[in-house]
């Protein structure tokens, strides 16, 4: 079987109920850029790129690994993402996808990857807070940030798979979707990964990782990431891990949030593990300055003061209790629905 190219397009592939192929698709390309909606010229000008002559695209990294910039991803790899996927999740040629993702970033961009390579029907709607609203078609796979999942409980009774990715879920939303019958996955990646790299089950704590992915810690505890199709070096993270074998991980926090309040190192994430469904609304713990400690860890939560028994931190430890409680109107987030700690408290 000859190698797959970025000109390939998949037989099964269909487009909003059409058949098409790259030159179809080149020529929607240029419709949508011309006459369509602001995302729909977004969709076009990925279409153009990906069917030109160049083995690589070009995009703005999100900063997760350090500060935003401009990277070249090669088509082979992102290829490569693709058919990772689709072994991963079982997808299969004819399965119904939906992409209801801004595609300036990579999880929508590679959601039409996938769909080229590996012969999905897909369609497209606006990129909306309610992607499902007013949609009743059932579909095999579909992938969403946590702002959309939010607003779309009642639709994925037509969802056979779903992914979420783009921002970390709360775990009010995680309570909310263990009973639904949907295969629910929290993904962990990046724009330096092609989108993700490893995933796990809803109320799941250990992430799996893909085909072709080898991972290992630094001497700061961090997630290293290898994918020889990706990158000749190693990705290195500030995502602090525990390594459950050579295939699995937990995901503990992020290092540049770990708060040192008098010497005790304390990892915000798994104090905020501790108080899932315990608070009717978005929460995050932090550290602020303080004299005596250092950093003083607090709760801040979103929305109206709520008072609280004495009782209700028992489930947290000696070091983990918050010294303060704070309560913010609005939180902030950025573009693509991650919650920004910091800017929040402002």
């Amino acid at each position: 079987m000859s190698k797959l190219t970025h000109k390939n397009v998949h037989n099964y592939f269909k487009l909003n109920g059409y058949h098409l192929n790259g030159k179809d698709l080149c020529q929607v390309g240029y419709s949508y850029i011309k006459e369509g909606d602001v995302y729909e010229k977004v969709i076009g000008e990925f279409l153009l790129d990906w069917f030109d002559d160049k083995e690589y695209i070009e995009m703005r990294t999100s900063g997760t690994t350090g500060l935003p910039k401009l990277v070249k991803l090669e088509k082979q790899a992102m290829i490569q993402s693709a058919l990772a996927t689709g072994d991963f999740f079982g997808l299969e040629p004819g399965n119904k996808a939906l992409l209801c993702l801004p595609v300036q970033f990579i999880a929508g961009k590679m959601m039409l990857v996938r769909s080229l390579i590996l012969g999905l029907e897909l369609d497209i709607v606006s990129p909306s807070t309610e992607p499902l609203a007013n949609n009743s078609t059932k579909y095999d796979f579909v992938a969403m940030v946590p702002l959309q999942v939010q607003n779309s409980i009642e639709g994925l009774k037509n969802v056979k798979k779903l992914i979420i990715g783009g921002a970390k879920m709360d775990s009010a939303l995680e309570e909310k979707l263990l009973p639904l019958k949907t295969e629910i996955y929290e993904t962990y990646g990046m724009t330096e990964t092609i989108t993700h790299i490893a995933a796990k089950r809803v109320g799941d704590s250990v992430f799996s990782i893909l085909p072709n992915v080898k991972i290992s810690k630094d001497e700061r505890d961090c997630l290293v990431i290898s994918v020889s199709s990706i990158s000749d070096e190693p990705i290195v993270t500030n995502d602090l891990v525990e390594l459950i074998t050579e295939n699995q991980f937990i995901f503990l926090g992020r290092i540049d949030n770990v708060i040192n309040s008098g010497g005790v190192k304390l990892i915000p994430e798994q104090i905020e593990a501790k108080l899932i469904g315990k608070i009717d609304a978005r929460f995050f713990v932090t550290g602020i300055p303080d004299t005596v400690l250092g950093e003083k860890l607090i709760l801040v939560i979103e929305g109206e003061k709520q008072e609280f028994a004495s009782d209700f931190f028992d489930v947290l430890g000696k070091f983990e209790k918050p010294k303060e409680i704070v309560f913010v109107p609005k939180f902030k987030e950025n573009e693509n629905g991650k919650l920004l700690r910091k800017p929040s408290l402002a």
